[in-house]
């Protein structure tokens, strides 16, 4: 039967199921006959216009079934919603049918308590069919589909994630799938049953109930387990050798209507992130509800993401500028797609361009400023200096100034870990622009500065996992500078949310230092991607040691020796006590800033060292021979 069905055309699947439920609305109204009288009353029956009745309450009845999409759904997945359409459209059937047979014959021969009973006959045969035809399928699937042909699965999570899980595997019998169990650290579940399926234990024992149930694949359903967690979880499973998955995070996962396709492999950004930060809303609507919002590098890693913090918390107008016209226009479509309610002006713009800044102040009179336009890859600074105090100081100084000018509220200066110390041309170009808003700070009473360092955030443009991942996928070699070097990392909603938390926080001239947790070895980092990617070290893939590159450091540092982190109200912000600036910085600053792209490296990197005396540059003779470039594709916007 379940094949002669499934090979008929979706309308004649449609014509069999009105058939049915017209059978049902006569049966049923014949039992609410018997019900009623006690047995049927054939002076009723025997009525010439019985028949008319009888026609008239079937056709009303099931049209409205039809008009409440009775139809639409597929049997075989019936569900709780389908259940609740049955009782409404039943309900309203049985009312229509009601009104069409007083129209037609003023009830002169039926009860009217006959249509309440009717109803409750309905429900029973409507419904109790699709459960039984469901029932009777399921019972077919599994017992043609033996356990031993599929793989054998595990589900890590029994709540609604794992629930929803299961589903998405019994629905989808080609997949191959057998759920042998699943397990739950809640000891409230343990040794109950899921849809008949036991829970077996908690996490703890994953590696037993593997090998003793010939686990051949696990799956993680818990959309909100933290880093640590999915960590525990996938050292565990890690020795047995079997493969692991997990559900993505519940808004990824609710988006889609399978659950079984939001299932992906273990990501290094899954095992490197770090718990959900918590966050004074409070303060964060006091400083954005309402108010107009400019952010610069708004197409960047960093920079989106504030935009899509930013819009959450309602502000009067965003404004997204951003010198790459293909990052303008992506940010812009996701930004409309997301927020549609928010009034958003996306503007391609250079930082640089004093002029146009002005420009842009005037007209859009912003409230609140982020600045996150800036060039960030250390290699390509080396060798283009005069680019990286264009954008990184200049831009700086411009849209700082500018700010001042015009009387906003709140700016906010997105700095890095690579500030400190620095061993390179772009870190030491974030010192100094770390400089210039301590020293417009001193210069204006209307505007509050702050400056928020924090180190590498995962997945960014140009950082080192979307390399990795790439160099796996092309077969390797995976290439790592250095084996003693470490980085700091986080994540970039972390980074974003905890800059609009200080931002927030700050009275003006803070620099906040966030706290980035423990640094990882990168030829760690490495070596677990390729475990991730399902290959072997040496043997499908190798690890290559290059050499540091220019002014590259084997580890960063959140603080300068001479600074000291003080803690806030925030856990994971701290703030740096500011050093004094010389009072020959304006002088310095300026001649930098003056001097023209022909000047050679070393007079730059002189100058430079002199406003930073920590600065120790990457001092390589071949490095002033190479030509320097006018390209803005690595500028962070």
């Amino acid at each position: 039967m379940f094949k002669l069905l499934g090979n008929l055309k979706s309308w004649q699947k449609t014509l069999v199921a009105c058939g049915y439920d017209t059978v049902i609305t006569l049966l049923a109204f014949f039992a609410a006959m018997a019900s009623r009288f006690g047995n049927f009353d054939t002076e009723i029956i025997s009525h010439p216009k019985f028949f008319n009745i009888l026609a008239l309450m079937s056709l009303t009845q099931v049209s409205v079934f039809y008009i409440m999409g009775l139809y639409k759904g597929i049997w075989r997945y019936s569900s709780t919603a389908d259940l609740l359409r049955v009782i409404k459209a039943s309900s309203i059937a049985v009312i229509a049918s009601f009104m069409a047979i007083f129209l037609y014959q003023r009830l002169e021969l039926i009860p009217r308590s006959l249509f309440f009973i009717q109803w409750s006959y309905l429900l029973i045969g409507l419904g109790g069919g699709r459960l039984i035809y469901r029932v009777l399928r399921d019972f077919k699937l599994f017992k043609t589909l033996d356990p031993h042909d599929r793989k054998r699965v595990l589900i890590i999570g029994a709540g609604s994630g794992g629930e929803q899980l299961f589903r998405g595997i019994s629905k989808n019998s080609s997949l191959g799938l057998y759920v042998v169990g699943f397990i739950d650290d809640s000891r409230a579940l343990r040794g109950k049953l899921l849809h008949g399926i036991p829970v077996l234990g908690k996490t703890a024992a994953l590696p037993e109930i593997i090998e003793t149930k010939n686990i051949q694949a696990v799956y993680v359903a818990i959309p909100s387990a933290s880093s640590s967690e999915l960590r525990r979880i996938y050292e565990l499973v890690k020795p047995t050798e079997v493969e692991i998955k997990v559900l993505p995070q519940l808004s990824s996962f609710l988006s889609r209507k399978n659950p079984i396709s939001s299932l992906q492999h273990i990501r290094i950004e899954d095992l490197l992130g770090r718990e959900e930060v918590n966050i004074n809303l409070n303060l964060l609507h006091k400083m954005i509800q309402g108010k107009r919002v400019l952010v610069t590098g708004a197409g960047g890693s960093i920079g989106s993401e504030i935009c899509r913090q930013l819009a959450k918390f309602s502000p009067a107008k965003l404004t997204a500028v951003d010198v790459s016209e293909f990052n303008t226009y992506t940010l812009e479509q996701s930004l409309v797609s997301q927020f549609p309610e928010v009034q958003l002006l996306a503007l391609v713009g250079d930082v640089r361009d004093r002029r146009s800044m002005e420009s842009l102040f005037s007209t859009e009179k912003p409230e609140v400023v982020l600045h996150a336009a800036a060039y960030k890859h250390v290699p390509i600074m080396e060798f283009n200096p005069f680019e990286s105090i264009r954008t990184n100081v200049w831009g700086t100084k411009n849209i700082s100034e500018l700010s001042s000018q015009f009387g906003v509220e709140r700016f906010v200066l997105i700095s890095t870990d690579k500030a400190v110390n620095p061993t390179n041309v772009m870190g030491c170009s974030k010192r100094i622009a770390e400089m210039v808003i301590q020293r417009v700070q001193k210069t204006t009473n209307n505007t509050k500065f702050m400056t928020v360092r924090f180190g590498n955030v995962l997945g960014s443009s140009g950082s080192v996992i979307p390399l990795f991942r790439k160099q796996i996928e092309e077969g390797g070699p995976v290439t790592v500078t250095d084996p003693e070097i470490t980085r700091f990392f986080m994540s970039i909603p972390e980074a974003t949310k905890l800059v609009l938390q200080a931002g927030a926080m700050g009275n003006g001239g803070e620099l906040f230092v966030l706290d980035m947790g423990q640094p990882v070895k990168i030829v760690d980092l490495a070596r677990e991607m390729i475990e991730l990617s399902g290959l072997n070290e040496g043997i499908d893939i190798d690890i290559k040691i290059t050499g540091l590159r220019p002014g590259e450091k084997l580890y960063e540092e959140p603080l300068c020796n001479s600074e000291e982190a003080l803690p806030t109200t925030h856990e994971k912000v701290n703030i740096s006590r500011a050093r004094i600036i010389s009072s020959s910085f304006d002088e310095k600053l300026d001649r930098l800033i003056n001097l023209q792209k022909g000047q050679n490296r070393i007079g730059f990197i002189s100058l430079m060292q002199s406003i930073v005396p920590e600065y120790t540059p990457f001092m390589n003779h071949e490095s002033d021979e190479k030509p320097e470039s006018d390209s803005d594709s690595d500028r962070v916007h």
